[in-house]
């Protein structure tokens, strides 16, 4: 059986796929990248797990919003990107890395693209986060709802026996017989 194969389900699955991730990526495009008007801005923070300290540092409330924000943006990347692909029956380990450096790489363009938006600060560590989400939500789903599909479609395929062994077809068609022109 072909990689892709499978007809309508799967080319429906992938639309799907690609139609939220579209819509989540305008989604996070629009929270990360429009401009604020503040009147003043932090320095931008380039050492890692700084910013994550200080969060910690100001209490459990405000801590959890803000680690739990930032693990919380790009996670349904590690859903919606293999689930655009379309791929059943691939490695889990080559699965994970391709979908941590692709939220990876989102999350580079989102912070490179705010050095340029006003109100908005660099912070490595929204890189850290936002790239161990993506991570968590694809370790914790994808695995188990693809071997669920492989299941479903297990049953569904028809198994052939081995070369050699005689399988009881069912009756030989028969061709009614006409006779010859004259």
């Amino acid at each position: 059986m072909r990689q892709g194969s499978g007809g309508q389900a799967v080319i429906r699955f992938r639309a799907a796929g690609v139609s939220l991730l579209l819509v989540h990526l305008l989604l996070v495009g629009w929270l990360t990248l429009r401009p604020l008007d503040v009147p003043w801005m932090t320095a931008a923070n380039l050492q890692p797990f700084a910013g994550i300290k200080a969060d910690l540092a100001m209490g459990p409330v405000a801590a959890v919003r803000r680690i739990g924000g930032g693990l919380l943006l790009l996670a349904p990347l590690g859903v919606l990107l293999p689930m655009a692909g379309g791929r059943l029956f691939v490695s889990p380990w080559s699965s994970l890395a391709r979908t941590v450096a692709a939220g990876a790489l989102i999350s580079l363009a989102i912070e490179l693209g705010q050095t340029g938006v006003p109100g908005q600060v660099v912070d490595v560590d929204s890189l850290i986060l936002n790239t161990l989400g993506v991570a968590l939500a694809h370790a914790v789903f994808v695995p188990a709802c693809r071997a669920r599909m492989r299941r479903g479609k297990q049953r569904r395929i028809r198994v052939l026996p081995p070369a050699g062994h005689d399988v009881p077809q069912g009756a030989t068609p028969t061709i009614p017989r006409v006779g010859i022109a004259p």
